[in-house]
């Protein structure tokens, strides 16, 4: 096996700019240093698995700083990726100490900081699921980034409707011209389909669905909204895939959804996105199924030996702290690089497929599927 070596300068520029199919909303208003560092403490654990809840928990903060500060997660991957490439964006030196980053990123005002760091991420569309992290309010709907495109949650859009029906027969119906209404402006739903694991998948009866949404509906309130029970979502799915965009399902281990994968064969588009131990068995169902896409997870040597090219979409999965899109896009693109140079030096593949291969993943399979160019992203 030959040595690796760099990735061709002509694969670095013609590298498109990124689509992130899956991440979450950002916190645009000033951070003090113990919720900044909280929040990267918890990324820096999860991962970065689109089917992982994530959440604002995690390690201790610990003082700002790197020297004597062994437990200090800046003093990590995370914080040495964070320091090295958003420092510049904000107009610092790459090996900017944390408290002089923390300081800048003040003195500009999250707002300006959030932009620049976006603009330089590489990312050119962010597909945004609004589900706020667990613990945590919903975040703002405006995000400094012209490319924004908000996906559609479906146990949001059921609580919304359940908020405005009166009945069960009232309930289903505005459900179906929900989800209509919002096919014709959404890239893409969202279905938490981690209740749907084990089943069969196919269309549920409608008795069933008509009792289960009666249930729910007795226990329902606005003040303390509760996500629909496996029948209503299994119902909203298929009424999603019916009204013609494509389906996220976010997941812990996708093989458990084996069953729903092959009802839905010919009647849609599914994209799993795994938690983050699962992202190569996604990848095979990706494969394995002609309707079934997968997100590549943060390496793609694990994901791109078990699908075809063309079933593959980047994401970054970041929530929160606009730096995590910066840091799992360049991370992302650094590793694909040195994936393909190897494959590239071994002879394995030609630079210009290594150049279509970047492409697939990191934009145009995202673009063809949700349907971007045509949208007006």
């Amino acid at each position: 096996m030959h040595a690796p070596s760099p990735p061709p300068s002509s694969l670095r520029s013609a590298a498109p700019a990124m689509v992130d199919q899956h991440s979450h909303h950002v916190v645009c208003t000033d951070l003090g240093l113990g919720a900044f560092e909280r929040h990267l403490a918890a990324a820096a654990g999860s991962g970065g698995g689109p089917g992982d809840p994530g959440g604002p928990g995690g390690r201790a903060a610990g003082n700002i700083g790197i020297a004597g500060n062994i437990g200090n997660v800046f003093d990590s991957r995370t914080g040495l990726a964070l320091r090295r490439w958003c420092g510049p964006l904000l107009g610092l030196d790459p090996d900017v100490l944390p408290v002089r980053y923390l300081a800048r990123r003040r003195e500009l005002g999250a707002y300006r900081a959030t932009c620049a760091l976006l603009r330089g991420s590489g990312i050119a569309t962010l597909l945004m699921d609004p589900t706020p992290a667990p613990g945590l309010p919903d975040a703002p709907a405006a995000v400094p980034h012209e490319g924004m495109r908000e996906l559609v949650p479906l146990d949001r859009l059921a609580v919304q409707v359940a908020d405005t029906s009166g009945t069960v027969r009232g309930f289903l119906a505005n459900i179906g011209d929900a989800l209509h209404s919002a096919a014709r402006t959404a890239p893409a739903f969202v279905c938490d389909a981690r209740e749907l694991q084990g089943t069969d998948g196919t269309p549920p009866d409608p008795a069933d669905v008509g009792r289960a949404a009666g249930n729910w509906l007795a226990d329902h309130t606005a003040a303390a909204a509760t996500a629909p029970p496996a029948q209503v979502t299994l119902h909203l799915l298929w009424g999603a895939l019916c009204a013609g965009r494509p389906v996220q399902l976010r997941c812990t281990d996708p093989a458990s959804l084996a069953g729903l994968l092959r009802a839905t064969a010919g009647r849609g588009s599914l994209v799993l996105l795994p938690g983050r131990a699962y992202h190569r068995r996604a990848a095979a169902l990706a494969g394995a199924f002609a309707h079934v896409h997968a997100d590549t997870g943060p390496d793609p040597r694990q994901t791109l030996g078990e699908a075809p090219f063309g079933k593959l979409l980047f994401s970054t999965g970041a929530r929160l702290l606009p730096e995590l899109h910066v840091i799992r896009a360049r991370q992302f693109r650094l590793a694909l690089h040195r994936l393909l140079a190897e494959w590239t030096a071994d002879d394995a593949c030609t630079p210009a497929d290594a150049a279509r291969i970047t492409a697939l993943v990191t934009a145009d399979n995202a673009r063809r599927l949700y349907g971007l160019d045509t949208a007006g992203s």
